[in-house]
């Protein structure tokens, strides 16, 4: 195709924003200006910061590929009426290319940056189309080889004399860029390679040639491409890259762009290879095959992703990587649960009358779940940390949207752990496992611990000191529980929250519980101030004195006596007209007129009797 196919809403000038504000960008900078350089007669483009600030300002901050697409055909439009270089009139195409000799303004260079630039956008456009169409995936590759080729006209126009030494390296490394995803959606990993690795040089020494400030851009992009360069030597041979690759995902939170199928598709398919070995698995003294793919894959990557969990950084990356972690556990279980299904005998009489135990499924389906319930108690108790954390620095929320942490929302928490708990004591096959009974009978006194004590905490907040300490207490009793049981399980409490850092503090917190109580029950504005002396009359009756009540934001507010009592009122006055009866009124005879009836009319009437 000789040009690119318009987008709707593409032409026109105005777009996005308003035609003369965009029309700025395509005049002639002065010399010095932002994006461009002049150094006597060479001329500079910043190919780099143009593209990147381009894509971030109109659609790829939020993956939107299509209004960048449309925004590079008006730009390319703008500059080419600016510079009178038009590809004929309405009625023929004529087309042109630049040369070199045309070379007297660096928004000719820009021009050829803006065709690579629409091009690859149509191409990331398809890209994410071709997940539901594949037969998209050919037009994708079309796009690519026609934005490789506008680079390479781009890399040939800045070996010109008059283009200075920054900007053909940039040009350079541009090409190289476009080059690798080309044949990185060939598949082509060793040519792939070798094209990304020239764009990380070049991109390392512009960096190291430069100012902090500067430089960041050119880190950035080194940073974007070093997956795609792992990926491709993992694809060649070096088996070692998959593990940085995880390594890369994780400290990134995440991946983006064009290797985020791919990897993940790789990591499924390594641990696809590894599960053909894996055939049983043992878990509380027994063995039991495993013969469900599914299940296999996910066994095998427990390990990695438990490791990624302990070795993620922030919390939000944390929390991303459990819910990951359940999503899968979830959707194994549904798989096991299937297999279990068509077996209806199985599931009824799940316990064999001579042995005892349960199915080897049924055992399997026991493990992933106690798996899943464990995931979901460590997941619970590490935002009980961070929730911890948050109450004991008390400082007031940055966004008044955000309502700050409270002891109820900890006590929440804990009662989803000890339901999980119970839920694990509930597996079959475990029913005579006393040492797995002890260890969650442990576990379930040390999270009752917690919870009482932020129970207690929630009481001194609203003053309710006796309460307070009644729960106090109960916390020190499942503490000593606790220390006294565990004897030889001191294995399984080195996972849970520490027990004696809590008696300590709960006895630190008794101390002032009793002495703020003292203090408010012998505060003498407490006892005397008529604000708080309450009496049984309603709002309406008190509106000139004020004291604390209340009831009043409760659903028994007591404004108004209801229903209203009676009282006495004045009855309406009833009158009598008694001198109407006395009364002459005058004769009105002669007022009145006297009609006479006349004409043939009363003649006829007259005669057949109808005259009244």
């Amino acid at each position: 195709m000789a040009a690119e196919k318009q987008v709707p809403g593409g032409g026109g000038g105005g777009g996005g924003r308003g035609g003369g504000e965009e029309n700025k960008e395509n005049e002639l900078p002065p010399a010095g200006a932002k994006g461009s350089r002049r150094f006597g007669d060479s001329l500079g483009l910043e190919i780099l910061q143009i593209i990147k600030e381009s894509q971030q300002q109109h659609g790829l901050r939020h993956g939107d590929f299509q209004r960048y697409r449309g925004y590079c055909s008006r730009r390319q439009r703008r500059l080419r009426k600016t510079l009178n270089f038009k590809m004929g009139n309405r009625h023929k195409f004529t087309g042109k290319k630049v040369t070199e000799e045309l070379l007297s303004d660096n928004r000719y260079l820009l021009l050829v940056l803006m065709d690579a630039e629409r091009a690859w956008s149509y191409a990331m456009q398809l890209k994410q189309e071709a997940n539901t169409e594949p037969r998209k995936r050919f037009h994708l590759l079309s796009r690519l080889r026609k934005a490789v080729k506008h680079a390479e006209e781009l890399e040939r126009l800045c070996e010109s004399n008059r283009v200075d030494a920054k900007t053909k390296l940039e040009a350079q490394a541009y090409m190289a860029y476009l080059t690798g995803m080309l044949r990185f959606e060939h598949q082509e990993w060793k040519a792939a390679m070798e094209a990304f690795n020239k764009c990380k040089t070049i991109y390392e020494k512009l960096a190291s040639a430069f100012t902090e400030e500067q430089a960041v851009l050119y880190n950035q992009r080194v940073e974007e491409i070093s997956p795609n360069i792992r990926y491709c030597a993992y694809n060649i041979g070096d088996q070692s890259a998959i593990s940085e690759l995880m390594q890369m995902r994780l400290r990134s939170g995440g991946t983006e762009g064009l290797l985020a199928e791919k990897l993940e598709s790789l990591i499924t398919q390594t641990r696809a290879k590894q599960a053909a070995t894996m055939s049983e698995v043992e878990w509380r003294g027994r063995t039991v095959p495993v013969k469900i793919d599914k299940v296999r894959i996910f066994l095998l990557g427990l390990a990695d992703n438990e490791a990624a969990i302990n070795q993620a950084e922030s919390e939000e990356t944390k929390e991303r990587l459990f819910e990951s972690l359940l999503s899968e556990c979830r959707d194994t279980i549904q798989a096991v649960r299937e297999e279990l299904k068509p077996d209806q005998k199985q599931r009824e009489n799940s316990l064999d009358g001579e042995s005892g135990k349960v199915s080897n499924l049924q055992y399997l389906h026991s493990y992933l779940t106690f798996i899943k319930l464990s995931t979901a108690i460590k997941r619970n108790e590490s935002m009980a940390k961070g929730l911890q954390k948050a109450l004991l620095q008390q400082q007031p929320p940055e966004d008044d949207s955000k309502r700050s942490p409270r002891p109820q929302d900890l006590i929440r928490l804990y009662d989803i752990i000890l339901q999980n708990l119970v839920e694990l004591l509930q597996l079959p096959g475990l029913e005579e496992d006393k040492v797995f009974k002890k260890e969650i009978g442990l576990k379930t006194l040390v999270y009752k611990a917690y919870r009482c004590f932020f129970i207690a905490q929630s009481y001194v907040l609203v003053k309710k000191w006796s309460e307070a300490l009644v729960l106090y207490d109960r916390v020190l009793k499942y503490a000593n529980e606790v220390q006294s049981q565990a004897g030889s399980s001191q294995n399984s409490l080195k996972e849970l929250p520490d027990v004696q850092e809590l008696i300590t503090q709960v006895k630190s917190e008794k101390y002032s519980l009793q002495a703020a109580a003292i203090l408010d029950t012998n505060d003498p504005h407490e006892t005397e101030c008529p604000s708080q002396v309450k009496d049984n009359k309603p709002l309406v009756e008190r509106f000139d004195t004020f004291y604390l009540d209340p009831s009043l934001v409760s659903k028994q507010a007591n404004l108004v006596h209801f229903p209203p009592g009676f009282k006495p009122i004045p009855c309406k006055p009833l009158f009598f007209d008694l001198a109407l009866n006395h009364v002459a009124f005058p004769p009105l005879e002669d007022k009145v007129e006297q009609k006479t009836k006349s004409g043939l009319t009363g003649y006829i009437k007259g005669i057949f009797g109808f005259r009244s």
